[in-house]
């Protein structure tokens, strides 16, 4: 089973109030869904958030990777700052059609105050404050929204209709982190980067934009603000792209003279090859020995330590950051199967992805005729560069 982490090569929020239309935000360590105040009005004006993945980085995981289908999904961590929100309300997440640049700048450095001119994508512009190249025009499949009602276009512009949107509800009661399916998406994106697929089979990458639902410029009424981590936070908390796939294999050995399945009873684990540092280019293959704890009294010339016992097929790892104990990997039924052949259990694990200069503990999770065991034997390691 796998699980495979990309970060995004780039990511900014552009904002549409007055005083910071053409303001780039490129290396701010928070993205926000803002809802801001005019100084001028009682009308309040949305941001968005722009994020891309390597287009290389995709071709990677794609071709050499992922065996057979797939899943992939968006995550987006919230921070603790998030104010004045309704009880509900829903986030969009869609393609974008053209380029933009990231820039290098910060949401203090205003050229409404001070006469910075922007060097990244902003409200206005797809590029930069001197090239000011407008956001494209609308062409087949895609939507906008316009300063005021007529061109040029700002805010982005993005494809729409099914297989393109991908959208999700929070309530004001629950966690904020927003977590998209794009997987179709995706695929869109592979098809023009293996195949030179067009629109509406295939696309360019060009990144996504996120957006509210309804977040229509001047709006009356106040949004909120969410905030989530960038790629330039100092955290574990980076938007990341999760490739998902079941590449699991279960074929044990029947012996004759005893039952090599665990279904029932107390259970030794032990992970066998786990080393305590490992380099983030490195895809080892974890391996784990069972043993029941108590072995039936026989006559054998075999000892039960060293004959191989499995876990039924129900069994499963979790990955977990040792200090702040955020599940990096959680126990999936569907993608995080530990595999068996005749040498025993395991499953590949891709360290890139897992932040570097940090710990991580792992888990093992067994469903059985008992219930639900958890092992957590303090099996740790670290992730170098």
């Amino acid at each position: 089973m796998a699980y495979y982490f990309l970060f995004p090569e780039k990511d900014t929020t552009i904002y549409s109030h007055p005083y910071r239309q053409d303001l780039n935000t490129g290396i701010v360590e928070t993205l926000s869904l803002a809802s801001e105040k005019g100084a001028d009005d009682n009308l309040y004006y949305p941001s968005r958030i722009l994020l891309k993945f390597k287009d290389s980085e995709l071709i990677e995981v794609l071709r050499d990777k992922v065996s057979g289908s797939f899943s992939a999904s968006l995550k987006l961590y919230a921070t603790e700052y998030s104010q004045n929100l309704p009880v509900s309300q829903t986030i969009e997440l869609y393609p974008l059609y053209e380029n933009w640049e990231n820039g290098t700048q910060r949401y203090l450095e205003r050229p409404y105050n001070n006469g910075v001119v922007s060097n990244g994508a902003s409200w206005l512009y797809s590029d930069n404050g001197t090239n000011t190249t407008s956001w494209s025009n609308l062409t087949t499949g895609t939507t906008a929204s316009f300063s005021g009602s007529t061109s040029p276009i700002s805010g982005g512009i993005w494809y729409t209709g099914s297989g393109f949107e991908t959208t999700q509800s929070i309530e004001i009661t629950h966690n904020f982190d927003l977590n998209f399916n794009v997987t179709n998406q995706i695929q869109k994106f592979s098809a023009s980067l293996f195949a030179s697929q067009t629109y509406p089979n295939g696309i360019p990458n060009n990144g996504f934009i996120i957006k509210r639902q309804n977040d229509v410029f001047n709006n009356a009424s106040d949004q909120g603000i969410l905030k989530y981590f960038s790629v330039d936070t100092h955290t574990i908390f980076s938007p990341t792209l999760i490739f998902k796939w079941d590449d699991s294999s279960y074929v044990v050995p029947r012996p004759s003279n005893y039952d090599s399945t665990l279904t029932s009873g107390k259970i030794q684990l032990n992970i066998t090859n786990l080393k305590k540092e490992y380099k983030q280019s490195e895809e080892p293959t974890i391996k784990i020995h069972a043993r029941p704890q108590y072995s039936d009294r026989e006559f054998t010339t075999t000892s039960s330590y060293v004959r191989p016992y499995y876990l039924n097929t129900t069994a499963y790892y979790s990955i977990e950051d040792y200090t702040s104990k955020e599940v990096i990997i959680p126990f999936d039924t569907e993608y995080t199967k530990i595999s068996a052949n005749s040498d025993g259990m395991y499953f590949k694990l891709y360290m890139q992805g897992l932040q570097p200069e940090r710990y991580y503990r792992l888990l093992i999770r067994h469903d059985n005729n008992d219930g639900i065991t958890v092992y957590d034997e303090e099996w740790y390691f670290k992730v170098v560069r």
